[in-house]
């Protein structure tokens, strides 16, 4: 019986390391096959034109306070005074709406308990770094699905501009609710995606880019040369800087960016010219400036919620920073954050987790640089 009990561990071990080869190797294209949706994409149509006048269109708005993910402190933080001059802060939240075959659609349905859970978790992790910094407008949206990204599918992009049209009314509701004062605009992945339409769109050559302290693209590349010019702002170089954009993507070496550089590489930015050849941007997090590399000592908190039973807590000085010449953040050796890191070392979902006291804080200093202006 013993024996048999040892075969049987051997050859769970044995599968197991074959499973891990296996997705080594092919990681992205099984990824693809399971997660891009099989059905015809079909046009949804526009919200009402006063829907995002309901709260409940708002995952985080400040007359929010019992039921507010954005207003959640993790253990550890540094208590800090609220600003004088509070900013407004728009936040997209990134994709949370990942389906597999025969149920996904290519946007997410508003109402999906399931995806709004996620949104909730990932607006509780992410904007939460800026509440410090003033008051936090996360809307709802029907993004598009995870596999929108992993595809050259027209639907793929076709889905992206839909969800797209929900942010652009959440923005015009959140600037009317916002007439004056400084703005912070933010997002991740997605998020982040419409929000650099956003602003080319609505804020580049318009009267409230005059009002934005500080724009954070983080987790979707930007290029120096094909893009900012567009934007209408520069990168931020230093973290007293203000009315600059931030981003950054996070990979464990040794790393494997290929797949993002690609993406990068094979689309014209918002100046219509090639991003090929060009520079993406990399923000320092830890530094707050363009390029450069910072210590794991420098690190003031690193976002932990792995104990299970345990809440989120913050851990100092364990993931480091440095800007590869790809444009790539490196952040040295494999962290253990865990569950969801993607295949080439790729720290994409913890872009915030491993930084967010240094977000925090660059927030905080970005507002004040600007209210000196």
């Amino acid at each position: 019986m013993a024996r048999k009990f040892l075969y049987i561990i051997a050859a769970l071990v044995v599968l197991v390391i074959a499973a891990l080869a296996i997705y080594a190797i092919w990681g992205m294209q099984l990824i693809r096959m399971v997660m891009v949706p099989r059905e015809d994409f079909t046009q949804i149509a526009p919200l009402p034109a006063n829907a995002y006048d309901d709260p409940a269109m708002w995952i985080a708005r400040p007359d929010k306070v019992k039921d507010n993910p954005a207003l959640w402190v993790p253990q550890g933080a540094t208590p800090l005074p609220a600003p004088a001059t509070p900013a407004a802060i728009f936040f997209i939240h990134p994709t949370s709406y990942i389906t597999t075959l025969g149920d996904a659609h290519w946007n997410a349905r508003l109402g999906d308990r399931d995806v709004d859970g996620t949104a909730r978790r990932f607006v509780m992790g992410q904007a939460s770094a800026f509440n410090a910094t003033g008051n936090v407008w996360a809307p709802r949206y029907r993004q598009a699905n995870y596999g929108a990204f992993l595809t050259s599918k027209p639907a793929g992009e076709q889905a992206l501009n839909a969800a797209y049209g929900d942010v652009e009314q959440a923005f015009a509701a959140f600037l009317k609710a916002n007439p004056d004062g400084p703005l912070i605009l933010a997002g991740h992945s997605q998020g982040s995606r419409h929000l650099l339409q956003l602003v080319r769109d609505h804020v580049a050559g318009k009267p409230v880019a005059d009002r934005i302290a500080a724009v954070y693209a983080v987790g979707s590349p930007v290029s120096v040369e094909a893009d900012l010019p567009a934007l209408g702002l520069p990168a931020c170089a230093r973290r007293d800087q203000a009315h600059c954009i931030v981003s950054w993507q996070s990979y464990a070496e040794p790393a494997d960016p290929s797949a993002v550089l690609q993406s990068f590489e094979s689309k014209n930015g918002f100046t219509g010219e090639p991003r090929k050849g060009t520079h993406m941007l990399c923000t320092n997090p830890i530094t707050g400036a363009f390029n450069g590399k910072a210590p794991a000592s420098a690190n003031k908190g690193t976002l932990d919620s792995r104990e299970e039973g345990r809440p989120p807590h913050l851990l100092t000085g364990i993931v480091p920073a440095r800007c590869d010449t790809s444009g790539i953040l490196m952040i040295g050796e494999p962290v253990d954050m865990g569950p969801f890191t993607l295949p080439g070392n790729n720290y994409h979902v913890y872009d915030y987790s491993l930084f967010w006291e240094n977000v925090r804080e660059d927030a905080r200093q970005r507002l004040s640089a600007f209210l000196k202006q």
